[in-house]
Order: C-alpha cells, then structure tokens, then sequence
C-alpha cells in the first residue's frame, strides 16, 4: 500500500512538474549573451517551453538585472521590473539605471502563465555595453611606419608586446580598422568572424567589434598582432571600380579592457610604442584577388617569441572617433564547406574542379613543391557550350587567387580579405595532379540563425527552394549585395527591398536589416533621395546626386514595413521613420499635380524583351507609371507606420494625399473601362497590389492581367519590381491556378527553368543561360543574383500558408492557411519565430486533406483548413467544430501541436 502511495505522489509530482511553464532562449538585443552593446535600453526577448501543454499563454512576467563586482564579491541589482501584468515577450526593453560603458551586466526573468503557475528564474544570461561615448576610447589610430608600395599595397602586420602583472577576472578587446583586419593573440585568432569590420558609410558609421578574450590570457607576457587588408575601405570598389573611396590610409585602432580579480584594470592600446611590417598578403583585392607569397612569411610573427628589431615603427593619425558605432548585426563567418564534385580537363587543356554549388567564399588549398612554385586559381560560376571555362561575365573582376610556395613541406592556403562567388575554379601550374582532397570551397555569409524550410512533392520546387536560400547566402555578406562575383557586388536598393520579406523566412535577418538600414538612412541625400546602392559609393558627396529611381529609393519605407511585419520590432519604424518620411516628401517635390513624372529611373529591370522586336512582344511598362505605383505604396507604408507610432496628424496628412496620388494615376493611365496604359503584367499587377484602382474596376483588371499571361502561352513577362507581387495578385483575387501555371512553368521565362537548365542559384536574367547553351550579354548576367527569388515569400505564405496577422505583427497572432494547387500532393514548411517555432505541413488524400500544425507558446493562430463542400473537420481523430469558409474550415487554437483532418459526410 505504501509503495502505490509513494508511487501516486511521484507521478503526481513529475505531472506537476510538466505542467510547469520553462523559459529559454533569452535573448538581448536578438543576440545570445552579446558583448557590444550601445543601446541606451537593450530589450529583452526570451520563449515560452510549454512542452505537451496546448493553449498557453504568459500572464506576467519578471525581470531582475544585476552586475557583480569583483573586490566585494557581490551583486548589484540594477532593475527589478517587478511583476508586470503583460504577455510581452518580445523586445521588452530595460528601464533600470543608466548603464555604464564596457560593464557586463546579467539578467533573469521568470513569468506566469494563464494556468496560474509561475516558472522557476532561468539561470543568468549577460550582455556587455560598448564603448558609449569617444572618450572611452584610450587608443589611438596607427598606420604602418615604412614607406607603402603604392602598386601592390602589401597587408601591413601590427604588433605589440605587454605584460600582465595580475590573475585576469576578465578581459574584452575592442577594435575596428580603416581596411579589413585579422587579429591574433600569442599566435592564436582572435573570434572567428571574417572580413570584419564589415562594410557601413565609413564617414558617418565606422563599426568596431568587442571580443572576450579572458580565456587568452593570464598573468605574464603577451603579444597581440593584426594584419589589415584594403577592403571596401580603400580598396578598388564600385560598379566602375576605384581605389581609395573612403581615404587612401590603412589604419588600426585597438583597445584591450583587463580587469583583475583583485578589481583593479589596466588597458593596452594601440598607441606610438607598436611595431609594423608587411607578411605573405603582397596584394589582397575584393575583385581581383590575392597574391599570398609563403617565402615573405614571418613566422610566430605574433608571439611573444618573434624577435621584431628589424621591423618599423608606426604613426599615429587623428582620425575620428565620433563616428564609431557597435557592431550588432552578425558577423560574416565560414559555413558549409564543398569537396570537389568532379575533376576534369576541358577543351582547351584547363584543369577545373566542380564543387556542385554555386557558393560565395574562398577554396582552402593544400599544396607540396618547390620554393617559388606559383599556383594560380581562377573562379568561375558556369562552364561555356564547349565545356571550358568561362569567366567573360566577370568583367574586369579578375577574381584571381596566386599563391607562392616556399617549398617547407606541405602547405595550406586560403585568402582571408577577398572572396569570390563561384562553382568552378581552375587551377594553373599545380606541382602534381589534382586531388580532390586538397581542395575545399569554403562558403561565407552573414551568421544569420535560419529560420526557414519549406518543401514539396515537386523535386523542381524543391530545387527552386535550395537556390532561393543560396542566392541569400552569396548575397548577405555584411551588406545584401545584388552579386558576388563581378566588379560590383553592391549593395542595390532595389535587389534589397524586393527579397526583403522572403528573407525573412529562411534566416533570421533582423539584426542585418537593421544594422544596413541606418546607412540607408546616413547615406540619403538631404533632399530626402535615395542612392542606388548603399553603402552609398556613386556620388557620395553631392547634395541630391545619382539616386530616386523608383522601386529602389523605396527601400526606405518598404524593408523597415517588412521588418516591422515579420518581427514586430516598433523600434526599427521609430528609428527610420525620418527616412521613410523624407523619401515620401521627397517625391512630393517632384511632382506635379499630385504626378510624379520626372526624373530617373530603372523601371521594370530585366523584363521579358525580344530582340528585333517586330511585332511588339517585347513587356514594356511605362516608367512614370510604375513610379505613381510606388508614389502611392511609399505613402501607404508611411501612413502605417506613422498609425503603429502614434503621430495622427502624419497620418491624416499623408491619408489626404495617397487620395489625390491615386486620383492621379486614374486620369494619367487608366480608361473608364478599366485598360491601363501600359497593357503589361507589370502593370496590373501594380495596380492591384497597391490598390491603385477603385474596387469596380479590379476584377476587370485581374482578367486583363490573365489574358495577357495565355498570351504569353502562359509565361510571365515581369521584370523586379512586377515578378514580386505577381502571383499574390493571382491568389488574392481568386486565381491561383493561374499562379501555379506561372510557378510550375519550366520553359523561358520561368522561374523553373533556371532550374531545369542546372541552377543552383538564382539568375540575375531569366535566360542567363539560353535553351542552345549560349549565354546573354556578359555585360550583366550573374548567375547568383536573388532578386527574382522573391517568389519564395508567396510559397511560404500562400502555399504552406504561414503568415502573421498585420495588427498584431512578428507572428504573435498567427495565420495558418495553406493553399493547395498546381498538382501538388503536400508541402510542409517550418518556421522559427521569436516565439517558437511555426509548422504547416499539408497533404491531400484523395477528397480530403491532413494538415499538421504546431503553434509555439504565447501566440495564438487562426488555422484554415483545406476542405470540400460538406466535409467535416477532426482534430486528432475527435470531431471539432469549425466555420466554413471559401473553401476551407477555420478554427481558433491557441498553442500546441494538431492534427487536422477532413472527411466527407454520408450523404
């Protein structure tokens, strides 16, 4: 009897125990326990751990914050938010004391949940401030002391040798450069974080980055050493490459915080008492390249051991230190890597390697032979018709590795201040045969977490998937680049704002997105224009310059909108909304009569045309129409923003003027009968999407868009501002059938014939590669370029249908409604939200359909379920009630995993 008794209270205990609501994943700032810091109050973000439990949701929560000082041992709260009646979970800000510069700071919370039960205060996690104002900064700007070659600008090594006299409690190094830099520490890297720091409008934002270094020192000698490349910074950039946009020095500021156990601290700088030289880096390009030479190798040449009489001093510069900002977007570092797919000699007697992929990065190679042996790799995206190499789309990018052996055994190589976007390399004067182990392709991106996956029962959506996500990783390298390959690599407005939502799903871009948008913002001109590419490097310094085109100015409202959707971060619209409002006034003062007819502008990029046009085939849309579309959608957002802020009087303003900018449009370009001007898809589809029309004319608008698709046997003919929006127009206004013919199209132009012409990556051009195996104009065709990817965006939210509510945005009152067609058997996509993940994988069974759905903890989701006429809905094998609707049966669940199903009734 005792033993059921005991037995009873243990299950009851462990019930008890279940049913306890947990927290984790405590995020600062969308960071894991970040050590740079500059906001004035970091927000807090943390997930709800139900486990089987359904329906949950946080009722209160808690936060203490506290720091600990060495000497007494002790802790310091420095807030306790008390128990706060809320279901915030998301970006809860800190409202304690002022945080001071450089201290490390720990915070808990604990919340209750609508069960009455309160979870246990999660184990600590930490944030570190930055250097919050100039004066902190102790260190002084370097430059190399020698004479520079100014032909080959060889990488300048920086070192200094210090003591510590003290058990370290801990230590934080802090740096940035005017260049690239890689530090070490007594012979060791400093992180792993590549070509940092990172490319921003270096006049107005210079990024440093913050490393805890405790763990690489001790008490005794040390030596920390940095070697610098040219970057963006002086480097040769742009789409007419120049060197020495940014200034013509190279430069080093660095600063190591180390406080002892006993309390005290002491700070190593880079000051007059450094040393420099130059290494094996003889010649390091973004486009052209690097010339690594082992025999200039200096070796141990930062530790404590290298003997440094021969090399020279440096000098100390006064640069700005006004404009230094911390680093809080993720940093690019080294990701998948790639073994040779195959091997082979081409037609003209080249040595290629195939890694399979498409990839951004650079290849690690390993080599043996003689001193002086000079093997040079040549990177490629696509083999010609003839089978041989083919590089002519390049440009004048050389993207052109040289490596020099000095002949000491076996040698490892692999640049660290350029890349390359490639799938096939060619190797000249490799001491040996080719052997596919002494070669990896290394990829680098932004360290975005993913997000996203979405799959079907359609291999070539599939693909199309796999490629849309690698266009994102080739192209998020610190900036959204529009390719990674050519003499350019920029970072396009326009490739930006359309992608902007699909990369939402497959990684977490926030922090990216925010970091790039503050030098959208630096870099617009005063007259509220927006440059073509930022970091802005086409006329920097002029008052208006180069820039407005329509479509791509309008990243400026149309990426924070996106943000604001997909994370629910009001914070991002607080921050931009003086651009967002000086782009829309900005458009105002170029029009006239409420027309904006004027100026620049790139149009409809890249749309279907035939060359010899003979017989008008060729989708031309009207430039001036397209840039009233988008006049009246840059205003809309405003006016959204303006409402989620609270500036009425913005609101009803800018209300009161998309009324005469659609009026507008409706006498330039649109009959009483309902034709545009413009009879294109482009045209339509802006029209519809941005409710341009009055609603008795968009029905007729949207059967004037599908006949021009069957007259085009059914093909798209939309450029990248159209293509985004062209298969939500279709399923909006009840014509997806028509999207999944566009979708599942597989011949020029289509979305899948990329595909089926051996993508791995999305093109810049819809026939980069022509059906004979010819290519377009070199000029321009990337083959890693990921505007048209922008479909993904409507898979993932109309096909398995995962979408967040506008009102209540960053997926905290969810949608769940998939939308099967174009012969699909299933698709399942998952998606982690702030709150947890999202699921939606559906599957039709002849007349009925299975949909598993599973809602994170502290949301609630509005589920539609694909139904017949008639059927009836089960929720695990129990009938539930649901509405009918268009359709679907639609129920409201709050959290938890299900398992729908629908059956026929018995007549």
């Amino acid at each position: 009897m005792k033993k059921l008794i005991f037995l009873f209270l243990a299950l009851l205990q462990g019930g008890l125990c279940a049913a306890q609501v947990t927290v984790k994943n405590m995020l600062t700032e969308d960071q894991v326990n970040p050590i740079c810091i500059d906001a004035a109050a970091p927000r807090f973000s943390w997930q709800l751990d139900a486990g089987s439990r359904r329906d949950v949701m946080q009722t209160a929560y808690e936060i203490k914050v506290t720091t600990y000082a060495y000497l007494n041992k002790g802790k310091h709260e420095s807030w306790n938010s008390g128990k706060v009646l809320s279901d915030q979970s998301v970006f809860v800000p800190y409202a304690g004391e002022a945080l001071n510069s450089g201290k490390k700071y720990y915070w808990q919370v604990r919340v209750w949940d609508n069960a009455g039960k309160a979870s246990e205060w999660t184990a600590p996690a930490s944030w570190q401030m930055g250097l919050l104002a100039p004066a902190d900064w102790k260190a002084q700007w370097i430059t190399p002391g020698y004479a520079e070659d100014s032909v080959m600008r060889p990488s300048p090594l920086f070192r200094k040798e210090f003591s510590l006299t003290k058990k370290i409690g801990s230590a934080t190094l802090y740096i940035t450069a005017h260049g690239l830099y890689h530090a070490e520490i007594d012979g060791h890297k400093v992180g792993t974080a590549c070509l940092t720091p990172g490319w921003t409008s270096y006049n107005k934002r210079l990024q440093y980055q913050a490393y805890d270094v405790t763990d690489m020192l001790k008490e005794g000698r040390h030596a920390v050493g940095v070697e610098l490349g040219n970057g963006w910074y002086r480097g040769f950039i742009g789409y007419d490459p120049k060197p020495n946009l940014y200034g013509k020095d190279i430069s080093l500021l660095l600063q190591i915080e180390v406080t002892y156990t006993d309390g005290t601290s002491e700070t190593i700088t880079s000051d007059g008492s450094w040393k420099s030289s130059t290494g094996p880096v003889r010649f390091a390009e973004i486009y052209y390249g690097a010339t690594i030479d082992d025999r200039a190798q200096q070796k141990d040449w930062s530790t404590i051991t290298f003997d440094d009489k021969g090399w020279s001093g440096v000098k100390v510069q006064d640069f700005s230190k006004t404009v230094l900002v911390a680093t809080n977007s993720e940093p690019v570092r080294k990701h998948e890597t790639f073994k040779p797919v195959k091997i082979f000699t081409t037609p003209k007697g080249e040595k290629v390697i195939d890694f399979g992929q498409n990839l951004v990065g650079w290849v690690q190679m390993k080599v043996t032979g003689k001193a002086g042996d000079k093997v040079v790799i040549s990177h490629a995206e696509v083999i010609d018709k003839a089978g041989n190499f083919y590089t002519d789309n390049l440009r004048t990018a050389r993207s052109q590795d040289t490596y020099i052996l000095n002949g000491d055994g076996e040698e490892t190589f692999e640049p660290q201040f350029t890349w390359q976007g490639f799938r096939y390399i060619k190797v000249d004067n490799y001491p040996g045969d080719l052997k596919a182990e002494d070669f990896t392709a290394i990829a680098l991106y932004s360290d975005m977490a993913p997000t996203g996956t979405f799959s079907c029962s359609n291999v070539a959506i599939n693909q199309l998937q796999h490629n849309i996500q690698w266009g994102q990783k080739g192209n998020f390298l610190d900036v959204p680049t529009d390719c990674p390959q050519r003499d350019e690599r920029l970072g396009w407005t326009g490739d930006a704002q359309v992608f902007s939502r699909t990369a939402t799903f497959n990684m977490n871009v926030h922090n990216f997105f925010t970091k790039w948008l503050k030098d959208v913002a630096a870099d617009q001109y005063a007259s509220g224009s927006v440059p073509f590419v930022i970091p802005n490097v086409v006329g920097r310094s002029a008052t208006e310059g180069p820039g407005a085109s329509t479509g791509w100015a309008d990243v400026s409202t149309i990426i924070p909108w996106n943000m604001y959707l997909a994370y629910g971060d009001k914070r991002i619209l607080e921050n931009q909304y003086a651009s967002m409002k000086a782009w829309v006034d900005y458009m105002v003062a170029k029009s006239h009569n409420d027309l904006w007819n004027t100026g620049f502008h790139f149009g409809d990029w890249l749309f279907y045309s035939v060359d010899d046009d003979t017989d008008g085939s060729s989708a031309i849309t009207n430039k001036y129409l397209i840039a009233q579309c988008f006049y009246a959608w840059s205003t809309q957002l405003l006016i959204n923003a303006a409402t989620v802020l609270g500036k009425e009087d913005d609101v009803k303003h800018y209300t009161d003027l998309l009324a005469k900018i659609k009026d507008a449009y409706l006498k330039e370009y649109v009959t009483p009968n309902g034709l545009i001007s413009s009879d294109t898809q482009t045209a339509y589809v802006l029209a519809l999407q941005f409710d341009m029309l009055p609603e008795n004319l968009r029905l007729q608008a949207v059967e004037r868009l599908v006949q021009n698709i069957r007259r085009y046997d059914n093909h798209l003919t939309t450029g990248f501002l159209g293509t985004p929006y062209l298969c939500w127009v279709l399923s909006r206004f009840g014509r997806v059938d028509v999207a999944y013919q566009l979708l599942l199209q597989d011949t020029y132009p289509s979305w899948l014939y990329p595909v089926k012409m051996g993508a791995t990556t999305i093109w810049e051009r819809w026939d980069g590669i022509k059906p004979d195996g010819t290519f377009e104009a070199p000029s321009m065709n990337s083959y890693n370029h990921y505007a048209y990817g922008a479909i993904g965006d409507w898979m993932y939210r109309v096909i398995a249908g995962i979408d967040t509510k506008s009102d209540t945005p960053g997926y905290k009152k969810i949608i769940i409604k998939p939308t099967p067609g174009g012969k699909l058997l299933n698709a399942a996509a998952d998606y982690e939200t702030l709150y947890g993940k999202v699921s939606s994988h559906w599957k039709l069974n002849g007349a009925s359909t299975d949909l598993d759905v599973e809602i994170p903890a502290n949301t609630t989701a509005t589920v539609y379920v694909p139904a017949t006429d008639g059927a009836k809905l089960l929720e695990s094998g129990q009938p539930m009630a649901a509405q009918a609707q268009a359709g679907y049966l639609v129920v409201n669940v709050g959290s938890g995993v299900y398992h729908f199903s629908t059956v026929l009734t018995q007549p």
